[in-house]
């Protein structure tokens, strides 16, 4: 079963093939950092104007590389949220398009969602149940993942997301953007142990809160008068955060009874995470899975991905077309979350 692709949620445009939601044959992905780097974040109008100059071209790329046509394809996949509207709309009015010329079915995609499928490409052989921790620019999710879309909410976060507070930090020491990688290369020349920033743990809750740690780096920077090592600071910084997400991933997967955690979204390419995660996780006889690096991030391979598996499930024979007619109101959801749906406590 071929699946194609398309995801604009944010500021990267791209583009895939996936079959049988295992192989990826193409996975184009057309980066806007250099457009947004300077301005220190995504400017939504940007980004929205570079989907549009560069969507066809990326999709003839896409079909090009994995070497199909259109009328090879079982469906399209698009995400329809969360995101930028704007460019969330380019995204979803072509693959609305390509769906209606070419007869075939619609699949809106949660790209929250899909960041946990992107595991599967990686690793054939894994297989729920497991917790997973989705963390990304504007998301921290700790999910149970009891079965193919089946979810139970274990925690998010209540202020800003862990991508955003290394987003924030970074800006604060003129760093650059995005704020992650270059606080992941920073981290190790620095002393991870020289400064004890906060770890917010909320208690026994499995919820998020990494605004008070951002202030705390503010805060010792202006205590210090200049007299300080930002390289010290980032390393400080990232060791608080990837203690905070590795400890509430590991008693999460205690509490719920599951041997794995598994990763996804752009913050789990971090190599301090998941060199941290990893060993503690060991420690517990807990497996840890995270994506390449290049399915960390945002792309249209986990969006094809976790369209097979949908397909699967609503899709039964190729030759009755009438779904994607049924689909072609689907709309965009900017602020869409992962819906829980499963009661562990009812099994």
């Amino acid at each position: 079963m071929l699946i194609l692709g398309i995801d604009t949620s944010c500021d990267d445009t791209s583009v895939a093939v996936v079959r049988n939601g295992t192989e990826v044959l193409s996975n184009i992905v057309s980066s806007q950092n250099v457009i947004h780097e300077k301005y220190g974040g995504i400017v939504p109008e940007l980004a929205c104007r570079k989907h549009l100059e560069i969507i066809n071209f990326v999709t003839e790329k896409a079909l090009k590389d994995a070497k199909v046509k259109f009328g090879d394809l079982d469906s399209i996949a698009v995400t329809r949220g969360p995101g930028l509207v704007g460019a969330l709309l380019i995204g979803m009015m072509t693959a609305k398009s390509l769906a209606y010329v070419y007869n075939l079915p619609l699949l809106g995609i949660n790209h929250l969602e899909a960041h946990i499928y992107a595991n599967f490409l990686e690793f054939s052989s894994l297989r729920p149940p497991f917790v997973s921790l989705v963390i990304s620019g504007g998301h921290t999710d700790l999910i149970y993942f009891h079965d193919f879309e089946q979810y139970k909410i274990l925690g998010r976060t209540r202020d800003d997301a862990v991508g955003e507070a290394f987003d924030k930090v970074a800006k604060f020491l003129n760093l650059g953007y995005p704020g992650g990688p270059v606080i992941d290369r920073l981290s190790p020349k620095g002393d991870a142990g020289k400064i004890r920033f906060p770890r917010p743990f909320l208690g026994k809750s499995f919820d998020f809160s990494f605004s008070g740690l951002k202030t705390a780096v503010v805060n010792y920077v202006s205590s210090q008068k200049g007299n300080y090592s930002v390289a010290d600071i980032a390393a400080c910084f990232q060791q608080s955060v990837i203690e905070v997400l590795a400890k509430k991933a590991i008693n999460a997967a205690k509490e719920m009874k599951v041997g794995k955690i598994v990763l996804g979204g752009g913050v789990s390419a971090n190599s301090a995470l998941r060199k941290y995660l990893k060993a503690e996780a060991a420690k517990n006889r807990i497996k840890t899975y995270f994506p390449g690096l290049s399915l960390c991030t945002d792309n249209a391979a986990m969006i094809a991905c976790l369209g097979y598996y949908k397909m699967k499930k609503y899709y039964k024979n190729k030759k009755d077309r009438c779904f994607s007619l049924s689909q072609l109101d689907l709309n965009v959801e900017p602020n869409l979350k992962i819906e829980e749906n499963f009661n562990f406590n009812e099994t």
